[in-house]
This record gives C-alpha cells, structure tokens and sequence, in this order.
C-alpha cells in the first residue's frame, strides 16, 4: 500500500496557485493523518487547500476510521466513495512515493517520474466546523502485482478528473490506464522511520 509520500519541491507555477499557503515546508514522509495539500477546481482555475490525509464524510461518527486510501476498482459502489467520486474530485501534488517490497524483509523504494512533480488521483470532502471548513481526503489507488500504488494522472487526465461535466465512462476509462512510467531506486532503511521527515529519507542503500 502506498502509506507514505514526499511534497519538498514545486514549480514556481506550482507556487502561485490560490490556496498555497504562505510558508509551506518541504516534507519526505507523509504518512496517513498528516495535513496535507489537496488540489482542486474551483470553475475554469485550480486551487490548494491544507487537508488532513484520511476521509472525513459528515456522516462518520467514528472518527478512528477514516480512510486514507480509495480502491479504484469499487469507486463507484462504495457508500464511503460513490458520491466523492461523482461529484468531489482532487488531486494530491507529490514528488514521489515509497514502497516496501519484499517478504522475510521489506526493503523501501522510492518510485517518482521524469516529471518534478506528481498528481494522485483523490476524493476530497468538507465539512464546516463554527464558521470555519475543513478539508479531507482519500487516495485513489489501484492494484500493482502483489501491491497497491496510487492512481497517477497526466495532464489531460487531471483536467478531465477536475472537470465536473467529465462522463462516467471516461472518468472509468481513467481508472484503468497504466500508462505512466516510474523510476525507482531501492532505499536504506531510515525512511522506515515514520517521524524522521527530511532529506535523509531517500538515502539510498
């Protein structure tokens, strides 16, 4: 499962969106529950919003269970899902992600692309708490071999994933595509650790 993710270097375009906050930090290890930032269209121009990493639909009472991740094979049936996905749609910005890969011993991974940045495909909720809104989200993911990856977007796929008017059919279309290629590298074992949040987290082995 893709359970942690780095945000530590953006576009200046990246930069000037509505929404980035004033001082945001660089982070290497992102971990479910963290306030993170969330992507999403507001008419014709995207914006950012902090949102906490794990979904919080106004109905949920239990607040210990709240999802981080979102298969993308049961979007569209999942009470938890269905509507964040007919209607609330996002994006997560990242520079990569880490995967542990083995069985008597998990070694971590660091997979990103030849692009600077990344786009997760992710549901989002609000929900107004005295006067002020709060904002989370769930990854999309899918299955990769014995393992699950988040769903990753190009450029056309993240205008028409923002889109409200996108079909159904071509938002399912989205879903399914594997066309994106990744770079890896194994890691050492530091990133292991969930509060070490620097540079040191892509050491490699």
């Amino acid at each position: 499962m893709s359970g942690r993710f780095a945000l530590f270097r953006w576009t200046p375009a990246f930069a000037a969106l509505p929404g980035f906050p004033e001082g945001q930090q660089p982070h290497w290890n992102l971990a479910p529950g963290a306030q993170i930032l969330l992507q999403r269209a507001e008419g014709e121009q995207r914006s950012l919003v902090r949102a906490r990493w794990g979904l919080t639909p106004p109905w949920l009472k239990d607040l210990s269970k709240t999802p981080a991740h979102a298969r993308a094979e049961t979007l569209v049936d999942q009470p938890m899902f269905r509507e964040g996905f007919r209607l609330r749609r996002g994006l997560i910005p990242a520079n990569g992600f880490y995967e542990w890969r083995g069985t008597a011993r998990k070694r971590p991974y660091w997979l990103s692309s030849q692009d600077s940045m990344l786009y997760f495909a992710a549901l989002w909720e609000a929900y107004p708490v005295e006067g002020h809104v709060y904002f989370s989200t769930a990854m999309v993911t899918r299955a990769a071999a014995s393992l699950r990856r988040p769903l990753l977007l190009n450029e056309q796929q993240q205008q028409r994933w923002l889109a409200a008017d996108t079909p159904l059919d071509e938002l399912q279309a989205i879903l399914v595509d594997t066309s994106q290629v990744l770079r890896e590298r194994v890691l050492s074992n530091l990133v292991n650790d969930p509060k070490l949040d620097g540079p040191e987290c892509l050491t490699p082995a």
